[in-house]
């Protein structure tokens, strides 16, 4: 499969948008199986399984921890649910006008023929930002399509964000993500970023970012 890496254009905005929601959502399993079988969830849980029988029958002992694991289900599915809406309303609603229009940002899509059609299959954007004397960029909407994965274009659209940044002479490349996409981590680290920080400032609420045991790494790669 040939795979071109080039600047979005206007017309690729409804498969822009369509994978990124796609690739978003799909986090969200992970997210809750990384939570419920966490040692402290698999206690929180049996504890339940047993209040529920001693205090009533079988069936509290089946629907405590059900409405327990439903919660963390929940609050799992909010959380990239709320991210999507929020990210399609906001900067990805005018691609060209948030990250095509300044010379220090840049949005990519990679193409495949697929079956002789031309697909997006994935894309990352930069954008160029400045902290006291330091300017960095900032790593945004990452997203490959299942079918493409495994097969380098990861590795091939974090280093054009990479040799975009230098190109423009910035001195780092910072990112954020999730603690649950663990595939995401690992290549990231074998690219030379570093962690930084972690935190749960998210647009969802405090207490659910905490059930979700949703944790956000910073991570960032010095040039």
């Amino acid at each position: 499969m040939q795979l071109v890496i080039r600047r979005y254009r206007p017309s690729d905005k409804d498969a822009v948008l369509s994978l990124f929601s796609a690739g978003t959502l799909e986090h969200i399993q992970p997210c809750f199986n990384n939570a419920i079988y966490s040692p402290l969830y698999i206690g929180i849980t049996l504890a339940l399984c047993v209040a529920g029988y001693l205090l009533g029958s079988v069936l509290g002992a089946v629907v405590l921890p059900g409405a327990w694991l439903g919660l963390i289900y929940c609050c799992c599915h909010e959380i990239y649910s709320r991210y999507v809406r929020n990210t399609l309303r906001t900067d990805m609603q005018d691609i060209p006008g948030n990250y095509l229009s300044r010379p220090d940002d840049c949005y990519w899509v990679a193409e495949a023929e697929v079956e002789g059609i031309a697909q997006i299959v994935g894309m990352v954007a930069v954008v160029g930002k400045q902290s006291g004397d330091e300017r960095y960029g900032e790593l945004f909407r990452m997203i490959i399509a299942p079918t493409c994965r495994r097969m380098g274009l990861g590795v091939r659209l974090v280093q054009t964000v990479i040799d975009f940044c230098k190109e423009r002479g910035f001195s780092a490349v910072m990112l954020e993500t999730n603690c649950n996409q663990q595939a995401a981590v690992a290549l990231y680290k074998k690219l030379g970023f570093s962690l930084v920080l972690k935190h749960t400032k998210s647009s969802s609420p405090s207490w659910m970012i905490m059930l979700a045991r949703a944790t956000l790494l910073r991570m960032k790669k010095q040039l």
